[in-house]
């Protein structure tokens, strides 16, 4: 017999004979066993369960005040999901009904009393064997679990960082810095967070928001960095850039690319219902109304090559004159709070004097 079964095996007893339950102990003790618990009132031992989970219940069938029947119901609401916890049921009764009840009630095993101890002792260790079992196959599938998790997790890493990066090819084609993506993403984080949105939430919309203009990549230069007004031939091939983000980032199981096609696809969208496809209020998700504030907001306040940057004053301005048009008018309102609470300020500091890991690896290159 495995020693370390013996030796860690937590037993319950429960008989309302404590002649049985001497008797027991010392079979027990006599084996090698070194943990049990001896109950004569099977109400008392209910009760353990809450602070104690055996590996084995040992369980004599006739008792007052709760019998093993009555014992097994309460019992399975005390024990964890996914546990397995056997119970063997002590009887000196042989009939078929009683066996059949108790197995329906959840019993695994039977003695008949009286004991044969060679008999006890190989149906004690059989069920505590496959107990242990059980306990080793949930660690190695909870392990299996985790790591299955973490490569979930890596792959998600891996396939942002790529679209990140080619979200700052594609940025780096009319902003100079290339860190309007990342300062899109740290606004819109903000305004989510003012805006009352969970914290998971706004997790994902950090790190979606920055791959909100990907579809730029495939927009020419002659019309992406046109300084002189578009005409609506060169207009519609603009607004292919939001189609074109769709394409890149559809069919993803990870939630934060799910999301970034959400933004890349309806970020222009207006309140008003006029904007690329036509979606209106709250039919516009949640996530594309904040990342077209953000958007608009630090596009004006930065330059590019075709324009001039304006003050904080100026585009928050700009964003109450279209709010209920373009803008959601709660989130106009959000960003003008943040502007007075001097939090737009601090973030634009932040993001002007830290440039993020891939854009800084970029400008090094650059200049190799």
């Amino acid at each position: 017999m495995d020693k370390a079964i013996l030796q860690n095996s937590r037993i319950f007893l429960i008989d309302d004979q404590v002649s049985n339950l001497l008797l027991m102990e010392r079979i027990l003790k006599e084996a090698g066993y070194r943990q049990w618990t001896s109950f004569t009132d099977a109400r008392k031992a209910l009760a353990a369960l809450d602070e104690t989970q055996p590996d084995l219940v040992a369980l004599d069938w006739r008792m007052p005040n709760l019998d093993g029947l009555s014992f097994l119901k309460q019992m399975r609401s005390r024990i964890p999901a996914g546990e397995f916890v056997p119970t063997l049921v002590l009887t000196a009764e042989n009939g078929r009904s009683v066996r059949q009840e108790a197995l329906r009630a959840g019993a695994k095993d039977f003695l008949s009393k009286p004991l044969d101890v060679s008999e006890t002792l190989l149906r004690i260790y059989n069920l505590l064997e496959t107990r242990w079992l059980h306990v080793e196959l949930r660690k190695h599938n909870e392990t299996l679990e985790q790591k299955v998790r973490e490569r979930t997790q890596d792959l998600e890493r891996a396939q942002l960082e790529l679209l990140q990066r080619l979200a700052l090819a594609a940025e780096y084609r009319d902003d100079c810095t290339g860190q309007h993506a990342q300062r899109v993403g740290q606004l819109a984080a903000l305004l989510g967070r003012a805006a009352g949105l969970p914290a998971e939430e706004i997790e994902l919309l950090r790190r979606a928001a920055p791959l909100h203009d990907i579809g730029k990549i495939g927009i020419p230069d002659g019309i992406l960095l046109k300084p002189a007004k578009l005409t609506s031939e060169e207009y519609a091939q603009i607004k292919r850039h939001t189609d074109i983000g769709r394409i890149i980032l559809s069919g993803s199981a990870f939630p934060t690319l799910q999301m970034a096609e959400r933004i890349a696809l309806y970020h222009h969208e207006r309140w008003d219902g006029s904007g690329y496809y036509g979606l209106a209020g709250e039919a516009i998700p949640v996530e594309a109304r904040i990342v077209s504030i953000a958007d608009v907001y630090d596009v004006i306040t930065h330059a590019r090559p075709y324009k001039e940057a304006r003050s904080p004053a100026e585009a928050l301005a700009l964003l109450q004159e279209e709010s209920g048009r373009q803008f959601d008018p709660s989130l106009v309102q959000i960003i003008a709070e943040l502007n007075v609470q001097n939090d737009l300020a601090v973030l634009s500091e932040v993001l002007e004097n830290e440039q993020p890991p891939i854009a800084t690896e970029a400008v090094r290159a650059s200049k190799a």
